[in-house]
């Protein structure tokens, strides 16, 4: 079955699988890349989000006129157009299924770290670049209401989402709050213990990073708050049906896991530079963005070299809903916890973080959008903090923005007049809306607009 694996996300993922054997004792995590990525492919460890009888049926919950084409086409173009809606990449072996669900032979769709991890740039999946078209909210509203109409039992992501928001605008997630309220009901072993609910957390929507960042890092999360390993990758399972004995059990499968993100690497811009520019470039950049972001890995004229820096807050003045929203309390629990335990302790002064740290930039044209919490749709934008849109908005599948590098967007002085129906509101970002300011990060501003567009081109060859 693995042999076909190598074409799994097409060509993208041969180097990754090529040769997948133990890493070598110096490799920083014990485990095989190679069963890593198929253990995330093929293995649910968390309970079934639907079944196949349910995804065949989401299109009777969709807005007209597209409810009729739907009911008009094929079973198979039916899936195609559901897959588009909520952000799914098809399977190469099979596009009644998709990459980011474990699909298993009776038919239940599982949820698996790719759903947020694995997306596509110009239909292309790309191991670990972050999937920025996924409509989980959406998808979980219309999953609701399928099985209520099909009085089918409601699951987990069913009733977790009517107490806490998965995502306001596609291609964000809320999963650094779902770990917060998951382990207020867990102590240090955990073992399930009584808790009062807490009904109100502070929502902020963020943009998954690129896993082949975690190489770089000695520690995770945007203020980075918590040591890496492979257990603290286990965190979001903690469903009430998984127990102390299943996170010993699958330990072995998340160092596999943890495995394959170390291996990840960068991908190439797959177009054409202005080599005179790039040069130039090169020359802005480690001048102005390095002793912040690090030399760049690929880049054979400079060191290797990422200080992982925690750029305090007023400093960089981006958006603070994230900054703000853990407490001491809260960011010390989890590597208190068996999460963190075998790991190096954490960072000093990681209760209390000052700012957001300046992430790694290799790759960095495919991780769009930018800034932590997803706001800025391209990287012509992030370097003119002026021109950066009120509000912007894509279709369904978000398509690529070679010359600005980004997503492919509509820039809006404000969102559209009258009510907008859900599924839309979420297509539209809105940076008025509470963490989801676009403001900060005016570095690029000393820069001249030649200056600029000479960065933007080395950026792409990162």
């Amino acid at each position: 079955m693995y042999g076909i694996l190598g074409a799994l996300l097409l060509a993208s993922f041969v180097a990754v699988i090529v040769g997948g054997g133990e890493v070598s004792a110096g490799d920083p995590a014990p485990g095989n890349p190679a069963r890593g990525l198929e253990l995330l492919l093929t293995k649910a460890y968390l309970p079934a989000d639907f079944d196949q009888e349910v995804f065949d049926a989401l299109w009777t919950t969709w807005e007209e006129p597209l409810r009729s084409r739907a009911r008009d086409v094929s079973p198979a173009d039916r899936r195609r157009m559901a897959m588009e809606r909520y952000g799914l990449t098809p399977h190469p072996d099979d596009a009644s299924r998709s990459l980011q669900y474990v699909v298993d032979a009776a038919g239940r769709w599982t949820m698996s770290c790719l759903a947020c991890h694995q997306g596509q740039v110009e239909g292309r999946p790309l191991p670990g670049v972050p999937n920025a078209d996924y409509a989980l909210e959406t998808l979980t509203e219309e999953v609701r209401q399928v099985k209520v109409a099909r009085k089918k039992p409601l699951g987990h992501m069913d009733i977790g989402s009517l107490l806490l928001p998965l995502g306001t605008t596609d291609g964000t997630t809320n999963a650094v709050i779902f770990g917060v309220a998951l382990m207020r009901h867990r102590d240090a072993d955990l073992n399930i213990i009584p808790a009062t609910p807490q009904l109100f957390y502070p929502h902020h929507d963020m943009d998954a990073p690129a896993w082949w960042h975690y190489r770089r890092r000695t520690q995770i999360y945007a203020d980075a708050f918590a040591p890496k390993g492979h257990r603290m990758l286990m965190q979001f399972l903690l469903v009430k049906e998984n127990g102390p004995e299943q996170f010993a059990e699958w330990e072995d499968d998340y160092r596999h896991v943890e495995a394959w993100l170390e291996s990840i690497e960068p991908p190439a811009w797959p177009w054409g530079v202005d080599a005179a520019l790039v040069a130039r470039g090169r020359i802005l950049y480690a001048a102005h963005c390095t002793a912040c972001h690090g030399a760049p890995a690929r880049d054979p004229t400079v060191a290797d070299g990422y200080p992982e820096l925690v750029i305090p807050i007023d400093e960089i003045g981006t958006d603070r809903a994230r900054f703000a929203a853990l407490s001491a309390d809260q960011r010390r629990s989890l590597p208190a916890s068996w999460f963190g335990r075998g790991v190096p302790p954490p960072a000093a002064g990681s209760e209390s973080p000052t700012g957001y740290v300046a992430p790694p930039l290799d790759g960095i044209w495919a991780s769009a959008p930018y800034l932590h919490n997803g706001s800025v749709p391209t990287l012509w934008h992030l370097l003119r903090p002026a021109a950066r849109p009120a509000v912007w908005h894509r279709g369904p599948t978000a398509g690529y923005d070679r010359e600005r590098v980004g997503l492919a967007v509509e820039s809006l002085p404000a969102l559209p007049a009258g009510p907008l129906p859900a599924v839309e509101r979420r297509r539209h970002f809105d940076t008025s809306r509470p963490g989801k300011s676009a403001a900060g990060h005016d570095f690029p501003d000393v820069l001249d607009e030649d200056g600029k567009a000479a960065v933007l081109e080395y950026l792409k060859t990162l």
